[in-house]
């Protein structure tokens, strides 16, 4: 870790953002971030006359530069600082840990929680870190040595988001206790699913949709047939199954898609065999859907922000509307459409935009019939909206 500390010129027109509470340092807002060249440096904010502002350190990541921690001009980055986050963030997750349904959870949610770079999520007594900049990663010491102290835990691992080629870094994930045997079986609302801490930056379910699952399996799912886009290791489907759909269809490319999903299914007594797993591009089997006139009565869409496969480029931004298109045009007169998306790039405003635009150009009416973003454990600060990533939307094809 870099002891020296570096004094960074915010532009004039971007010193109120900082002094309001915005917690990412990125490139537009600083004069001289050519200053700093090291990860995991302790940085300066101050105005064009050398006054404080705000302190933090230098991490580049996908998001920016680094990240605020304090607007104490004396705060000190040590074993304390960051065991007082971790504390104050475990003890607000306080229900998570008591509760008898639900044994998965994030602990700690980044600069919701006070420090931008890092999150930290629990599975069963497991604890698995986040690290999203090399940055951040040089305070790892601090953050495991204060969690290791706050929680009695099964094992802790990590894994290491920041490779600069976007691409995850393979290595040994296992960081303390005792090595997990795989898959660990967890609970969300009284549902099981398989996790592994130890395959790839993705372990099996995204824990930010919790409430979305509750949702369709208590409210939406009865007796319908439901078609889930995109569908990763099935967890929509089992939440729709287990809430007595009649039939779900899951579609993703991946490969490990197939038995993966099985074993989601089996893990919560669904005859799998009961059910379509379909390994291919979802844009195909759209085209495939209307050519032999299949509908379905609730069509799930979580894609990935951006996205790459053969033929196709998926961006959120770009191309959500022409993908509610195409899922329109395979939904029954009075189904559900579960729109969702992790894009940071654009609000709930904009996203429902694209659900008007896509209904309009498609001759179609409908009616919201309600909308979450991120789950309680998944904190955020309204001084960093985009924080708040996650935009779903039941919509109602009328």
């Amino acid at each position: 870790m870099n002891t020296v500390e570096i004094q960074l010129k915010v532009k004039s027109k971007f010193i109120n953002k900082y002094k309001s509470g915005y917690p990412l340092i990125t490139k537009e807002a600083i004069i001289n971030l050519h200053d700093v060249t090291e990860e995991g440096t302790v940085i300066t904010l101050v105005d064009e006359r050398n006054q404080f502002i705000a302190k933090g350190y230098y991490g580049k990541q996908n998001k920016g530069y680094g990240w605020v921690l304090s607007r104490k001009e004396k705060e000190q980055f040590d074993l304390s600082f960051f065991e007082k986050k971790l504390q104050k963030a475990i003890i607000a997750r306080d229900s998570f840990y008591k509760s008898t349904e639900t044994n998965s959870f994030r602990v700690f949610n980044g600069e919701g929680d006070g420090i931008g770079g890092f999150t930290i999520e629990y599975f069963d007594g497991y604890y698995l870190i986040n690290w999203y900049s090399k940055g951040i990663y040089e305070f790892r010491e601090y953050i495991i040595q204060s969690l290791s102290k706050l929680v009695s835990f099964k094992a802790i691992y990590q894994k290491k988001r920041f490779d600069t080629k976007g691409t995850y870094i393979e290595e040994d994930d296992f960081v303390a206790g005792d090595r997990g045997e795989f898959p660990i079986i967890v609970k969300e609302n009284g549902i099981n699913y398989a996790v592994y801490l130890n395959e790839s930056a993705m372990v099996g379910i995204f824990l930010d949709q919790r409430d979305v699952r509750k949702t369709i399996r208590d409210k939406y799912a009865k007796g319908k047939t439901v078609l889930n886009t995109f569908s990763y290791t099935g967890a929509f489907s089992v939440a729709a199954a287990l809430g007595g759909a009649e039939k779900t269809t899951s579609v993703d490319l991946a490969n490990r898609s197939l038995s993966k999903t099985i074993e989601q299914f089996s893990l919560n007594g669904i005859d799998y065999e009961a059910q379509d797993i379909i390994v291919e591009d979802v844009f195909h089997y759209f085209k495939y859907a209307v050519k032999k006139k299949l509908k379905f009565e609730m069509v799930i869409l979580d894609p990935p922000s951006f996205a790459r496969s053969k033929k196709h480029v998926f961006s959120a931004e770009k191309d959500y509307k022409n993908l509610l298109k195409e899922a329109i045009s395979i939904t029954e007169k009075n189904g559900i459409i579960v729109a969702s998306t992790n894009s940071s790039s654009f609000g709930m405003d904009k996203f429902k935009g694209f659900i008007d635009t896509a209904c309009k150009e498609t001759g179609s009416r409908y009616k919201i019939l309600e909308e979450y973003s991120l789950p309680i454990d998944f904190k955020t600060i309204k001084e960093f909206p985009e924080g708040n990533y996650l935009k779903v939307v039941f919509i109602n094809k009328l």
